[in-house]
């Protein structure tokens, strides 16, 4: 399968004229979601990179999602087509000035997120992926991932139900194995993003500018 990232979507922090040599920070929505979501967080985050918040390719409910959920599809046909969002959003960067890249994803834009240091190891600075996971399956650029280890923020909440415990096994041996690990764990957090983790988030993002 195909799919494309509609240009027209992607919500920008500063007009063309003001993004050449600054890095750029591409923020990925959850399942069900839009490009308008994780972009609210942009006034709380460093004003060096540039932010562009994509919208995820396939209709889901009220918004989009980046692949099919458990209930619509096998797990094969799933992260086929997380593949396949995944070259898409390759193709849109190709078609971008940016140099260096960061990702910050929520939920499945967090899988997103690690799928694209996966394919690409040395096109991303580092990822910030929250309330999501490694994607089970092995990827052509897992072995190159784990030398080039790029920093990653992973934060979850312990009371998040979108994590099954094999889900949440598999990542967290995976992690460590093929990033610079930043791990944040909140007590009583569900699937959402709190003020400490934000907090945490801006931190770690200062960190990498």
């Amino acid at each position: 399968m195909s799919v494309t990232i509609d240009s027209d979507a992607v919500l920008w922090s500063a007009p063309e004229s003001e993004r050449a040599s600054r890095p750029l920070l591409v923020l990925l929505h959850g399942v069900g979601s839009h490009e308008g979501d994780l972009f609210s967080m942009a006034s709380y985050l460093p004003l060096e990179p540039v932010i562009a918040s994509l919208r995820a390719p396939l209709p889901y409910g009220p918004g989009h999602g980046w692949f099919p959920m458990p209930e619509q599809a096998p797990d094969a046909a799933r992260w086929q087509s997380a593949a396949a969002s995944t070259q898409a959003i390759l193709d849109w960067l190709d078609g971008t000035e940016s140099t260096t890249v960061g990702l910050l994803g929520f939920s499945q834009g967090a899988a997103m997120s690690l799928e694209l240091l996966r394919s690409r190891p040395e096109r991303f600075a580092f990822a910030v992926a929250l309330s999501g996971f490694a994607i089970p399956e092995e990827r052509d650029g897992d072995q190159r991932l784990a030398e080039v280890k790029p920093p990653v923020f992973w934060g979850r909440g312990t009371a998040d139900p979108i994590f099954t415990e094999d889900r949440l096994e598999f990542t967290k041996g995976w992690l460590p194995e093929h990033s610079t690990l930043t791990q944040k764990v909140y007590p009583g957090m569900g699937h959402g993003v709190s003020q400490e983790e934000l907090g945490d988030i801006v931190a770690f993002l200062r960190d990498q500018y």
